[in-house]
């Protein structure tokens, strides 16, 4: 029953039988035959079928939360009782939006001296992508925004507060000045995240605010491509504090304050709100607290 609730589950978010079974590591007949057999077993239809794959049924929405629910909590069991036996291991995936890479790092890395038989595997995501992998149990946690957008039901830890400055290079028009309001920094030209991350769609508002309508000439959902641009000279970007320190390390980058209305904005760990929490995710959980109160 778990397996065919696991292929379910992978159907749903794949939307086609052929991406779900790849992802699942079995044939596409296979995977159709487990669904089929699952509706036997609960005696409903769970999935409009035509020549591909056309949604779940209302009973098959249903059905999906109670899947999530029943094979998030086997594995949590599955966890637990491989942690009584080995200790705290195998592996842990995190979602982590953008402009927190860097301090999800430093979580793991403090996490890996404690604890050196737990790996890690770390994606890159938006905010909203984010909450949908942990929906799917394709990830276990997610470093994100925990106050500007709604997360539903998570358990969360904040890590730091966000604060945004102008990062430019020499040869750019406001490279020499000591600190800048909003209204400058729109006029600039700029280099800036893509729509879909969160963290543009804050700079957005505040420039909003300001009078001004964000239209950056360079995107990216990549800081390393942005800061790529913004050592040109041409081009100026909008980072949190933090990241524009570790981005202009070793290069000739000013790091300037923006004036106007204090912006910041919480960024944390979360998780399923589920309990008991896997032993290795409420050590991770831990540790993010011993972060947030250093």
């Amino acid at each position: 029953m778990i397996d065919k609730l696991e292929m379910f589950i992978a159907l749903a978010r794949e939307r086609h039988f052929g991406r779900a079974a790849e992802a699942c590591g079995v044939t596409q007949p296979s995977l159709s035959m487990a669904i089929k057999q699952l509706e036997e077993q609960l005696g409903v239809q769970l999935v409009w079928r035509g020549s591909r794959f056309g949604g779940l049924t209302p009973e098959g929405q249903r059905v999906l939360e109670w899947a999530r629910q029943i094979v998030g909590d086997t594995r949590t069991m599955r966890e637990e009782m491989r942690a009584a036996r080995q200790g705290l291991s195998g592996r842990i995936r995190i979602g982590v939006i953008p402009t927190a890479l860097t301090t999800a790092s430093q979580l793991t890395m403090r996490f890996a001296k404690r604890h050196p038989n737990v790996r890690f595997t770390i994606y890159s995501r938006t905010s909203i992508e984010i909450l949908e992998m942990l929906e799917n149990l394709e990830i276990e946690a997610g470093v994100t925004y925990l106050d500007n957008e709604p997360l539903g039901r998570v358990t969360s830890v904040p890590l730091y507060r966000e604060k945004y400055t102008l990062v430019c290079a020499p040869g750019h028009i406001l490279f020499e000045r000591l600190d800048v309001g909003w209204a400058e920094v729109g006029v600039s030209p700029l280099c800036l995240l893509t729509p879909d991350m969160q963290n543009r769609r804050i700079i957005d508002q505040q420039l909003a605010s300001a009078g001004v309508t964000a239209g950056p000439t360079v995107e990216s959902n990549s800081t390393v491509v942005i800061i790529a641009h913004v050592v040109s000279g041409h081009w100026a970007t909008i980072l949190p504090t933090k990241l524009a320190e570790f981005h202009a390390r070793g290069k000739k980058l000013r790091i300037i304050p923006i004036r106007g209305p204090e912006v910041e904005h919480s960024v944390g760990l979360i998780a399923p709100h589920r309990e008991p929490h896997t032993p290795v995710l409420a050590a991770l959980l831990q540790e993010a607290g011993a972060i947030s109160e250093s």
